[in-house]
C-alpha cells in the first residue's frame, strides 16, 4: 500500500509505505558473515541465484553441493552454469562423475557427482588439482570425498520444503568465497 492510500479492510490512510514481499524470503537472520540461509519458493529463483554466482566464478573456485535426491542440486546447478556462460545444458552427472560445460572463450567449468563413488582413492584418480587449474568446480555430494575437497570452498546444503520450495544455506570457507557469499546475498536481497 503506498503513502497515503486507504486501506479497504480498515479505512485508515498509510502511514508509511508498505512494500511488497520479495520473490526470496530470508529463512532467517544473518547469523554472521560467513553464513547465509535462503528460503527459494521455485525452481526459477534457485536457477537465479545460481546464475548470480556463476557470473562470479573464477578458475580454482570450489562450489559444494549437499542435498538429498531431489533437493534441487542440478537445478541450482543450471543456474550456476548458465551464469558463468556455458555453451551447454547440464544435466546430472551421475553416471559419468565429471560432465565439463564449455563457455565461447574455451574455459571450462566442472561439474562432479561424486555420489557413486566407492572409496578415496577412487576420488583421488579424478585428480581435482588438474581441474582447478582448468575452471570453477562444482561438487555434489562432497561429503562422500572424505578429505579430499580443498578446506577453502563454497558450502551450500539445499534442503526439500515442498513441492517447489528448498532451503538453501551458504557457508563460506576462505576469504574468496565470502566474496562469493555476498554475490549470493545480493542476489537474495538486493543491492548493488
Amino acid at each position: 500500500m503506498r503513502l497515503g492510500q486507504v486501506c479497504a479492510l480498515c479505512g485508515r490512510g498509510a502511514k508509511r509505505e508498505i512494500l511488497p514481499l520479495p520473490d526470496i524470503i530470508p529463512a532467517m537472520p544473518v547469523l554472521d558473515l560467513h553464513t547465509m540461509d535462503v528460503f527459494s519458493r521455485s525452481p526459477e529463483q534457485t536457477r537465479r541465484i545460481g546464475m548470480r554466482l556463476g557470473g562470479a566464478l573464477q578458475t580454482g573456485d570450489v562450489i559444494c553441493l549437499q542435498g538429498d535426491l531431489g533437493a534441487g542440486k542440478t537445478t541450482f546447478v543450471q543456474g550456476i552454469a548458465t551464469g558463468w556462460g556455458s555453451l551447454d545444458s547440464v544435466s546430472s552427472p551421475t553416471f559419468i562423475i565429471v560432465n565439463v560445460y564449455r563457455r565461447r572463450d574455451e574455459a571450462r567449468l566442472f561439474h562432479m557427482d561424486a555420489y557413486r563413488l566407492d572409496s578415496t582413492p577412487e576420488a583421488e584418480e579424478l585428480d581435482l588439482d588438474a581441474m582447478l587449474s582448468q575452471g570453477p568446480l562444482l561438487i555434489e555430494w562432497p561429503e562422500r570425498m572424505d578429505g579430499l575437497v580443498p578446506p577453502e570452498n563454497l558450502w551450500v546444503r539445499l534442503e526439500h520444503i515442498a513441492e517447489e520450495e528448498r532451503e538453501m544455506s551458504f557457508r563460506a570457507s576462505g576469504g574468496r568465497y565470502d566474496e562469493l557469499l555476498e554475490v549470493v546475498r545480493k542476489a537474495a536481497y538486493g543491492g548493488d
